[in-house]
């Protein structure tokens, strides 16, 4: 009878308490956003008529390594964490390799995401402000799913712009955020300035993050008593998304192991800087050598690609300039499936980190991100997320190397969720539907 230990959960009591915030410990902090209007460094009370204030500040905050989670979010966050940190023994047999691979399963949530692990803070801080309507943007709808349950927990009108490709490619999560009570519409739209304007330009753009953001930011700015929110990008997203990173730490010591290696798939950087920047920590602090890993699709390239400079994070730039990996924020990403990933550019920290070389890139195509897919849900019984496979992909071509070499490895990725919704999307790769998108340096360069 085998031994071998699969599943690693912590107890309640030891979900974390705080947040960590890399920033404060980083030797070369992020470079300050800029006003939009003023081009001056960003104050916190910019942020105020977008963002709830508490939020404004976690984003600037370069001093405060550990900032406390309220006793209201962590009571919630016990709804689901911990999340299973799981040994992937099925994985290493279909491989083949002496690699020993982790996964932090975050699709475990109500929303099958780790998008909730921002969302309850954020519509927490809003309503402590009294604030009575949300909006958002959302591409696959992990996030805009969990901000419309969040929102609902606090008694909070929600409002989504979906971005219309993946609003028509997978209608099951426009429904999941109505059945929360949200109201869903595709981007680009006609209900906002920003959304016409690309419509008149384009009548057929199929929509991206930029656009959405946009025209949640100018909903938000028009409507009484109205906040923005986001899944993704900015600093304070990812600073509540370490709670995934502080978990695995403690639940690869309950294996007996350390991650030589951190994977991560990468949109904006949330999920990544969740799980890589608790351990990036030890790297910094007491020189530690493990490499993170952030995978991005090849249709969408900007960290292995893209270029170091001030860009705005929406398309209509009504948001700070950010100094960041980008393709430029005009750039339209092609439609694949993995919507959560079809973003222009990379949050300040996470570009700060490549910039320093304390951290690494891969782009992967969009076949071979489906084929590690399938490969896995064959191999542990999970069908990924379409983001969640860019991880995968890269973890497989590390776990080969390990083949190779005869080296025994530690892989930890993070799946940041689940596929049971993106199914469309795996009927279009079993029918050999699915291209691989090729990017010209010419088609990069002229957004830049």
């Amino acid at each position: 009878m085998s031994n071998k230990q699969k599943r690693y959960l912590l107890p309640e009591d030891e979900i974390p308490r705080y947040w960590y915030n890399i920033q404060a410990d980083m030797v070369n902090k992020p470079m300050q956003p800029l006003n939009p209007e003023t081009k001056e460094p960003l104050k916190p009370e910019d942020l105020y008529p977008i963002l709830s204030k508490a939020v404004s500040h976690q984003e600037l905050d370069m001093e405060n390594a550990w900032i406390e989670i309220p006793e209201e979010v962590r009571e919630m966050y016990k709804y689901y964490r911990s999340t299973p940190l799981v040994r992937a023994y099925g994985l290493e047999k279909a491989l083949g390799t002496p690699a020993h691979i982790y996964f932090k399963n975050e699709s475990v949530s109500p929303m099958g995401s780790h998008k909730l692990n921002s969302a309850i803070p954020q519509a927490y801080y809003c309503k402590q402000e009294g604030v009575t309507n949300v909006t958002t943007e959302t591409g696959a709808g992990q996030w805009g799913a969990s901000l419309s349950y969040a929102a609902r927990l606090f008694g909070l009108e929600a409002a989504v712009y979906q971005v219309k490709v993946s609003y028509e490619q997978k209608p099951y999560r426009r429904s999941i955020m109505q059945t929360y009570g949200a109201q869903v519409t595709p981007s680009p739209s006609m209900s906002t300035r920003a959304g016409k304007d690309v419509l008149t330009a384009h009548p057929n753009h199929q929509g991206s993050l930029g656009t959405a953001i946009s025209e949640a930011i100018e909903l938000a700015k028009t409507t009484p008593n109205c906040k923005y929110t986001l899944g993704s990008v900015l600093s304070h997203v990812t600073l509540h998304q370490t709670v995934i990173g502080q978990e695995a730490e403690k639940q690869m010591e309950m294996a007996g192991e350390y991650p030589d290696m951190v994977i991560a798939c990468f949109g904006g950087g949330s999920n990544f800087g969740g799980i890589a920047f608790p351990f990036m920590r030890h790297n910094i602090l007491e020189g530690k050598k493990t490499r993170f890993i952030a995978a991005e699709p090849a249709s969408c390239p900007k960290l292995t690609r893209g270029k170091f400079q001030y860009d705005y994070a929406d398309e209509a730039g009504y948001t700070p300039m950010l100094p960041m990996y980008t393709l430029g924020h005009k750039f339209a990403p092609a439609n694949i499936h993995a919507g959560g990933l079809r973003y222009h550019g990379a949050g300040v920290i996470v570009s700060q980190l490549l910039k320093d070389g304390l951290m690494e890139a891969v782009d992967i195509n969009q076949l071979e991100s489906f084929d590690a897919g399938v490969l896995f849900a064959q191999a542990e019984g999970i069908i990924p997320a379409p983001e969640s496979c860019h991880a995968i992909a890269a973890t497989v071509r590390e776990a080969l190397k390990c083949k190779e070499t005869g080296e025994e490895k530690v892989i930890l990725f993070c799946l940041s969720g689940h596929g049971l919704i993106d199914m469309a999307s795996y009927d279009k790769y079993l029918a050999g539907d699915l291209v691989n998108y090729q990017l010209s340096d010419e088609d990069i360069q002229k957004n830049l």
